[in-house]
């Protein structure tokens, strides 16, 4: 079964009406319950290593 890319997963949550700060409280979320999990969920979504460990940091902020 092919993945869902990381474009494609952003434009359903857009298309859901999901905002840049619901993501970013999504990520926060994600991050503060299941660290390792949110690692490996943006792995496979196939961000870059730079933009998770990004995405990561300002998660924790």
């Amino acid at each position: 079964m092919p993945n869902v890319t990381k474009d494609q997963f952003i434009a359903v949550l857009d298309e859901a009406g999901i905002t840049a700060e619901q993501k970013a409280r999504l990520h926060a979320a994600f991050e503060k319950r299941y660290p390792e999990a949110h690692q490996s969920f943006l792995e496979w979504l196939g961000f870059p290593a730079d933009a998770i460990r990004d995405i990561r940091v300002r998660s924790r902020a």
